[in-house]
């Protein structure tokens, strides 16, 4: 049976769980019992649209929950990012809706939970998509469950007449429906880990640091994203800009008259040329005051969530799923200095720094040693001072994914390790960015880890203190390193901090 697909387990009744707003039908697939497009809160359009989110209508009856439900309003992926990156689209209102896989539908059984949040530049993606699949987790006893929220203009558009951060507020909707009626379905509300990669990592940064959302969840990874705010003018520039093409004011009750699918269609335009290493206009979580009343990096380097354990890392080569698929890594090999000097500005570093990372890798080409840069600068720093300033607090564990794609061009790149932790890499789509034969020995090594530290929060590998351990899945053999970026990381010592934030992707 296609652990992915929808398939009845024709030797097991379907389990049916209440929620706290009514019954719901599940599947069993592979004795796993699955729910799929649960809703957590109610459809956020008409009088609804930009505001925050508010709970579903509760109905009667037993609802079937055997197909994810409709995803949230988003453009398509570049013909470029297609090829590698996939991206169901699924018509409804009722999109803000989660999925449930657990071994054990039992209010007895008190499983491990892990609340998934995926990323997407906070533009894209949903729970829907394939690689995500909860089946692995839920045969290793923890119960898992993933979720959709706003996106794009809909979720983190800001405007004077309205909250900012609507979808980071759904967020912690779902957690909060987590917590209500989780135990349910087996699991227990009292050991739930989030974890999410890209945007969701940033995401939880931000929940991390909220005092709204403390007491949801208990332990966080945070997959190659840095806790950050984006700052108020980047979000409002690319406002401004969809109200001038729309020809309509910048405004939350205009924007709402507005069709979802043009709307998603002048963001995609207005916003194409924005991206992580490039910077630009771009949607991001923005200090609002209430939920994110600080920028979260600065709040948890002060100590918030000081008592939550961590799981940080990211990929040896994050760059180059942005520059390969749009044939940027042949162009800044020719820019040469010229490219070099856009990393310092962009990194507001003067020479030592690419001097230093020459001197490192002195047989990286320039796109190679740009990448580096610019992505140690926006994403590998952050964690790094995260992890130095949590030294004899929490546990935290950093990681390196460093096996490289069978594809050519993409390298150990961003989003590669989602197949892996999810030990869903024989899912078609996981091979876009994997390619044909990835080792399924990587894949239940890395998965095995992530259970690891849900179920006891340690993940196999000895915590982060002064030496420095990174676990380093891939490339080579499985081991643990000593300091392995160490050289890279006092480059920044003399440089500004980081303002500028990681464009999510």
């Amino acid at each position: 049976m296609d652990r992915a697909g929808c398939a009845q387990d024709e030797t097991l009744s379907p389990p049916v769980v209440r929620t706290p707003h009514g019954a719901v039908r599940g599947r069993y697939e592979q004795g796993v019992a699955v729910f799929r497009g649960i809703p957590f809160a109610a459809p956020p359009f008409g009088p609804r649209r930009f505001r925050p989110p508010v709970a579903p209508e509760p109905w009667d009856g037993v609802r079937d929950a055997g197909a994810f439900g409709p995803t949230p309003p988003k453009p398509p992926y570049s013909d470029a990012f297609a090829r590698y990156l996939s991206d169901p689209v699924i018509p409804g209102d009722d999109c803000l809706n989660l999925n449930v896989w657990t071994p054990r539908p039992d209010p007895g059984a008190r499983l491990p939970v892990m609340v998934w949040i995926h990323g997407g530049a906070l533009t894209r993606g949903s729970s829907a998509v394939p690689v995500y699949d909860g089946s692995a987790f839920a045969r290793d006893g923890v119960v898992l469950v993933s979720f959709n929220y706003r996106l794009g203009v809909e979720g983190y558009g800001l405007f004077p007449d309205a909250p900012a951060n609507p979808g980071l507020r759904d967020q912690l909707a779902a957690l909060e429906w987590v917590r209500e009626a989780i135990g349910a379905f087996g699991g227990d509300p009292d050991r739930v880990t989030v974890f999410g990669e890209s945007a969701g990592a940033i995401s939880i940064g931000a929940l991390l640091a909220s005092p709204r959302a403390r007491g949801l969840f208990h332990r966080a990874a945070l997959q190659s994203g840095p806790p950050e705010s984006t700052e108020r003018d980047r979000v409002r520039r690319l406002v401004r800009r969809m109200a001038a093409k729309l020809r309509v004011p910048a405004t939350a009750a205009a924007f709402a008259q507005v069709d979802r699918a043009l709307l998603a269609d002048v963001q995609a335009e207005v916003g194409r040329r924005a991206g992580p290493l490039l910077g630009g206009p771009a949607f991001g979580i923005v200090e609002d005051g209430d939920l994110v009343p600080r920028d979260p990096l600065e709040a948890l380097l002060d100590g918030a969530a000081r008592e939550v354990p961590l799981l940080v890392g990211w990929t040896s080569e994050e760059h180059r799923l942005w520059l390969a698929p749009t044939g940027l890594i042949e162009r800044i090999d020719r820019l040469g200095a010229v490219a070099v000097a856009g990393a310092m500005a962009r990194c507001h570093c003067g020479p030592d720094v690419p001097r230093g990372y020459r001197n490192a890798h002195p047989d990286a080409s320039v796109c190679d040693l740009v990448g580096q840069m610019v992505t140690d600068f926006l994403l590998r720093r952050p964690l790094h001072r995260l992890a130095d300033s949590r030294t004899g607090r929490a546990a935290t564990y950093v990681y390196e994914f460093a096996w490289r794609s069978g594809i050519p061009g993409l390298g150990a790149c961003h989003a590669l390790e989602l197949g892996f932790v999810f030990d869903s890499a024989e899912v078609p789509e996981a091979a876009r960015l994997a390619g044909p034969g990835a080792p399924r020995s990587l894949a239940h090594e890395m998965h095995a880890a992530w259970v690891a530290f849900a179920k006891d929060g340690d993940p196999g590998w000895p915590r982060w203190d002064a030496t420095h351990p990174v676990r380093v899945f891939g490339g080579g053999g499985e081991r643990v390193v000593h300091g392995p970026r160490d050289t890279e990381m006092s480059l920044w010592t003399t440089a500004s901090p980081p303002r500028t934030p990681l464009s999510q992707r």
